[in-house]
């Protein structure tokens, strides 16, 4: 999931580079969100994994 956000803030810079606005703020609002969705699953993870008493690694 990571790698799709990232590649939306790819497609984001290089459309605002270009001048095509819209899709350089439609591509960076979509990698915002899949970062943010990324970042709470990470979380989640983190916590299942520490309640399950396994140490991180």
């Amino acid at each position: 999931m990571l790698g799709w956000a990232l590649t939306f803030l790819i497609v984001a810079i290089i459309a605002g580079v270009f001048g095509f606005g819209g899709i350089a703020s439609a591509s960076a609002g979509i990698a915002q969100i899949l970062f943010f969705i990324f970042i709470v699953l990470f979380i989640l993870a983190m916590v299942a994994r520490a309640v399950r008493g396994k140490p991180p690694v």
